[in-house]
């Protein structure tokens, strides 16, 4: 394994779902899991291609209740690619003895390399080599390069590759129970006999998927459709030692693509038209080369490799391709079926990196949010209340996907899901117009589509704030907080909490920032906006006051989650850790003892420490001064050890946001949470997950600590502002950014010192804000700084 490749040693069923996820390929838009071309979706195997965005609605029943869900769909199977000597069985690794087997994710590449041996017995062993590429400069193609050689023997082979459109999502088994049939009408058929197609479309949603494959071969290639399988079979005769090749090209489009009638015929035409492997590699090396120029990211040891692998898959969710779509953040990457490939707020995690890399991404993702305003606004009013509800769970549409039940593995009950509480989605997503805006400099989306988000969002929070006149403050009531765990309190008839701190300080921020864009907006553009949405000054005064007046809770002199939270038992987290083990899922290994997790002071993840994560600590400081209350440093601290050790890590997202604030305070512990960030994935830390999909927040965020985290960077005021923490484990490394029409801004850190390099430019200085001074670099300079101890 190094920086530029990611490497799997040896056959091992058990952990090939994980490999499958991680050697996952995709151009932002569809990705195809890195399964074994001749092996079928089992326990063991999974294929699965996923377009970004592409959806489909079915009704199960569920625990005898009719429940419906939206999945990102499994669409038809573009790697089949089997093989046999004449009259034997199909080879696969599950039924025939593997002597070698390698695989090598080329990360600069994007490309996915296979090598295995199997034993044919008699002395006879087949060598199979493949190369996988999906093509990142054309995201409609795809190919796959096999090359088979004899040892030990000469001889035929027969080799069979097909499409199929007999699939199903069935990528994660806590769903099994739901329908996941979401294809019909698949035909197939073939224009000449060394391309074949197959079509068909979603069953409610009704897109249109058109594919068509192309196989060239050292020997004739006759094309067999069948019902669902659109089939091409060759025959070649292997001479020992010289490799024998295949290659399949496929093209893919569905309704939902621009500038095309027919997704079948754009398909056909692509694929027909388009250039050999070779031709198609050397393209897609160059769109690859160009695409790590504009990320590029210099970490040394195991930490370097680790960072450069979880950057690989957010450039291939979230590429330049994806600034044309219609999507949003998937949570689980297009790597696999977990949470339905649904939107939840992990673009929290995810548009800070990319605002400063590839901003017209970010833009695109907000523009998703933007599209789904009106529904949001439509959610609110259905509860009583004015402005925009955003859903916690985001498809299609903008409708609140969040599943009605959900299954606990350990106990097998279905239990009421009741997430679609948390509406501090909707601060995510105004504090990433924020962000974005600060950033690109973006002043026209501010001005326009930020600012109907950010108000409307506004205006949700101080609707939602009801008066107490024995606090004598404001309170949002019935919410959920970012730690999943607490969603009612102990024995309460309803769902919901009240007064969490997370929800009550962001929604502070947004209604201040709010008002602070009204006042700073062209006056003929803040009149549009106040005619459109009926806003007067009486409503602008309520926002004022809910600002100032938000109910924060504290218990024992710390932050409390929630009101109440300081009244709830105390876990014996010893002695569940000596029981378990692993005691991440704490709620479900006490749903299974018939307990409930609602009644400690447990947390599934960060939920009052994500406040350390958004705001730096004097802005954080700032928005409780705003609200009435004193936040000092010692505070802050006892807040943080509060939580630290009431806390299971039961998301990916926990230990990226408890080494973000440790960092700043307490430095020693912060690398073992950095190290469970990184090793999330890779090492499945949440226990199987990561077979069913990438965590794509944690992925993104690691790459933010070292970006923003360690660097202490803001975007803010028209300035770079740098406030840097190097970690001892972690004290020299450097980055590009793209900062407000800059391109390619090189820092480096390196121990002591600060080195910023703005490229030649006709752009104005770059102004960078540091605790003790401030300095201007102009294009074309390089500025070091010498950091205080």
């Amino acid at each position: 394994m190094t920086a530029e490749t990611w490497d799997y040693e040896g056959y091992d069923p058990e952990r090939e779902r994980l490999r499958e996820s991680l050697c996952t390929l995709g151009n932002g838009y569809f990705a195809t899991r890195g399964a074994l071309p001749e092996c079928v979706a089992d326990d063991t195997h999974y294929p699965g291609t996923y377009v970004a965005g592409c959806y489909n609605r079915l009704t199960s029943e569920v625990a005898g209740r009719q429940v419906e869900n939206e999945d990102m769909v499994n669409l038809p199977n573009w790697l089949p690619v089997r093989f046999r000597r004449p009259g034997r069985q199909w080879i696969a690794p599950d039924a025939d003895p593997v002597l070698d087997h390698r695989l090598t994710l080329h990360l600069s590449s994007g490309l996915l390399e296979r090598r295995t041996r199997y034993d044919l017995g008699r002395g006879q062993v087949l060598s199979v080599r493949q190369q996988r590429i999906v093509h990142l400069a054309d995201p409609h193609l795809a190919a796959l390069r096999t090359e088979f050689t004899a040892e030990g023997f000469s001889g035929d082979l027969e080799v069979e590759a097909a499409l199929d459109g007999g699939v199903v999502n069935a990528g994660v088994p806590r769903y099994r129970d739901l329908d996941g049939r979401h294809l019909t009408h698949v035909h197939t058929g073939t224009p000449a006999p060394d391309t074949v197609w197959l079509r068909c479309r979603t069953r409610t949603s009704d897109i249109r998927v058109g594919m068509a494959a192309r196989l060239t071969a050292d020997a004739p290639v006759t094309a067999e459709p069948t019902a669902v399988r659109a089939v091409h079979r060759v025959q070649l005769h292997l001479t020992e030692g010289c490799p024998a090749t295949v290659d399949k090209t496929i093209a893919l489009h569905t309704s939902r693509d621009p500038a095309i009638s027919d997704p079948l015929a754009a398909a056909i035409d692509r694929v027909v038209t388009a250039p050999g492997f070779d031709a198609l590699l050397d393209s897609h090396l160059t769109a690859w080369d160009q695409l790590w120029r504009r990320a590029e990211l210099d970490v040394q040891g195991e930490a370097g490799g680790i960072l450069r692998l979880h950057l690989f898959h957010v450039l291939q969710t979230l590429s330049p391709h994806t600034a044309d779509l219609d999507v949003g953040v998937p949570a689980r990457g297009l790597h696999g079926e977990a949470y339905r490939g649904h939107v939840f707020w992990d673009e929290l995690f995810v548009l800070p990196y990319l605002n400063l890399h590839f901003p017209e991404v970010s833009r695109a993702l907000l523009r998703y949010r933007h599209r789904r305003l009106e529904r949001a606004c439509a959610a609110a009013r259905a509860t009583g209340r004015r402005g925009a509800m955003y859903p916690w769970q985001s498809g299609s549409d903008g409708r609140e996907e969040t599943q009605q039940l959900h299954l606990n593995p350990r106990s097998g009950r279905w239990l009421p899901d009741h997430s679609h509480l948390q509406h501090h989605v909707g601060s995510a997503i105004a504090y990433n117009v924020w962000q974005y805006c600060e950033a690109s400099g973006d002043t026209e989306f501010l001005h326009t589509k930020g600012a109907e988000m950010l108000l409307q969002i506004a205006r949700f929070w101080a609707d939602s704030a009801v008066w107490d006149e024995h606090l004598a403050r404001h309170r949002i009531k019935g919410v959920v907080g970012p730690d999943e765990y607490h969603e009612t309190y102990p024995d309460a008839a309803a769902p919901g909490l009240d007064d969490n701190a997370y929800t009550n300080v962001t929604a502070t921020w947004v209604l201040t920032r709010a008002l602070e864009l009204l006042d700073t907006l062209p006056e003929p553009r803040r009149r549009e906006l106040v005619e459109r949405t009926g806003l007067d000054t009486g409503e602008l005064e309520q926002w004022q006051d809910v600002s100032r007046t938000l109910h924060v809770p504290f218990h024992d002199g710390v932050i409390s989650q929630f009101e109440g939270y300081g009244d709830l038992a105390e876990l014996d987290w010893d002695g569940y850790r000596r029981r378990y083990g692993d005691i991440r899922r704490l709620d479900r290994i006490l749903e299974a003892e018939d307990d409930t997790v609602n009644r400690y002071q447990a947390s599934k993840q960060a939920d009052v420490l994500m406040l350390g994560y958004l705001f730096a600590p004097s802005e954080l400081h700032g928005i409780f001064r705003r609200l009435g209350y004193r936040l000092d440093e010692h505070t802050w601290r006892r807040t943080v050890d509060h939580y630290l050790c009431r806390t299971s890590h039961g998301s990916t997202l926990s230990g990226l946001v408890h080494g973000w604030v440790l960092a700043r305070a307490r430095r020693a512990e912060a690398w073992k949470f950095c190290q469970e960030a990184l090793q999330g994935d890779i090492a499945d830390l949440q226990g199987g997950t990561t077979g069913e999909g990438i965590h794509l927040g944690a992925m993104a965020g690691t790459l933010d600590l070292v970006q923003r985290g360690l660097t202490g960077l803001e975007t803010r005021e028209g300035a770079l502002w740098l406030d840097p923490v190097p970690l001892p484990e972690l004290s020299s490394y450097g980055f590009t950014l793209r900062y407000q029409g800059h391109w390619g801004v090189r820092l480096r850190l390196e121990k002591e010192q600060l080195e910023i390099a703005v490229p030649a430019s006709d752009r104005s200085s770059i102004d960078v804000r540091l605790p003790d001074r401030a300095v201007r670099v102009r294009p074309g300079e390089t500025c070091g700084l010498v950091l205080p101890n």
